[in-house]
């Protein structure tokens, strides 16, 4: 059954799709209407899903087959899309609370990069992560 007006279509197989179309997706899939699997999802029942999918993305690697990984990094993201939409619906946090966050963290222990300090070599880089994540961590 064709729905009207609809935005996403099963036979359209010449859009491209970006990250806003695929948090939409996954709002759709647990909404009222969605799909009745993915409405019941909780982060305690996704957690294998997650182990799964993290352990694909590594066989991949280890496979040096750039073809799943691709696949399997895009499993990975809808695991993180779909347990940041859970939050949301709790009012917890958002994906873009998520994407916030990360950023944050990046600028901030790339301080060589997007500040003043000086790291010339990779063992210099970890160690300057290493030190502001300790101090992260002690408050």
């Amino acid at each position: 059954m064709k729905r009207k007006n609809e935005k996403y279509n099963i036979n359209d197989k010449n859009r491209t799709y970006d990250f806003e179309d695929l948090v939409e997706i996954i709002s759709r899939l647990r909404a009222p209407g969605g799909c009745p699997w993915d409405m019941k999802q909780t982060h305690e029942s996704l957690k294998k899903c997650l182990a799964e999918e993290s352990r694909e993305v590594m066989d991949a690697i280890d496979k040096n087959d750039d073809e799943n990984l691709c696949e399997e990094l895009g499993d990975l993201l809808l695991q993180v899309i779909m347990h940041a939409q859970i939050a949301s619906e709790d009012s917890r946090f958002t994906i873009d609370d998520v994407v916030q966050g990360i950023c944050e963290k990046m600028i901030r222990r790339h301080p060589h990069v997007f500040g003043d300090a000086k790291a010339l070599s990779q063992e210099e880089s970890l160690k300057l992560w290493e030190e502001i994540k300790r101090q992260e961590k002690e408050g």
